[in-house]
């Protein structure tokens, strides 16, 4: 199973903004910059976070974003079958498309969709406060990545 970039950048931003206080707002471009990813991919990513109720705009001279929910009440597991479009392992998983002659007697599907229940099954043990343990080295990299972003670009402050 692989993760698709949307809910990569998903978990990445609610990484981002939780590794903050609860009360620090955040822009989409400190987050681009510390990721060193398309500040319109993540504006798309961040408005259907904001729609799911996981971060929070403020709008408005120094508005920004921040997480809407304490880091504990977010599942990585609800947070990845938000995001995900589908969960098509192979194509018998879609009925509307699927055209595989076997599919009436095949054992591989019934074994995939155990491995993909197991998969969910584990993500849902985990809360965004799971994935932040380590928040003050988070913090540290972000900074530094800023930084960096800023000394490449000529701004001589990251503020």
């Amino acid at each position: 199973m692989r993760l698709t970039m949307y809910t990569d950048f998903s978990l990445r931003i609610l990484m981002y903004l939780g590794a903050k206080e609860q009360s620090e707002l955040s822009t989409i471009q400190d987050i681009s910059d510390a990721y060193h990813i398309s500040k319109n991919h993540l504006m798309k990513v961040s408005h259907e976070l904001g729609q799911a109720g996981y971060i929070e705009a403020v709008r408005g001279r120094g508005g920004g974003i921040r997480l809407a929910k304490r880091p504990e009440l977010i599942n990585i597991g609800e947070v990845v079958r938000r995001m995900e479009d589908d969960f098509h392992l192979v194509e018998c998983f879609n009925p509307a498309g699927n055209s595989c002659p076997i599919t009436p007697v095949c054992g591989l599907k019934g074994v995939l969709g155990r491995a993909l229940s197991a998969y969910l099954q584990v993500l849902s043990e985990y809360t965004l406060a799971d994935l932040l343990l380590n928040k003050h080295d988070l913090q540290a990299i972000f900074h530094k990545e800023v930084a960096d972003t800023h000394m490449e670009s000529g701004t001589d402050s990251i503020y």
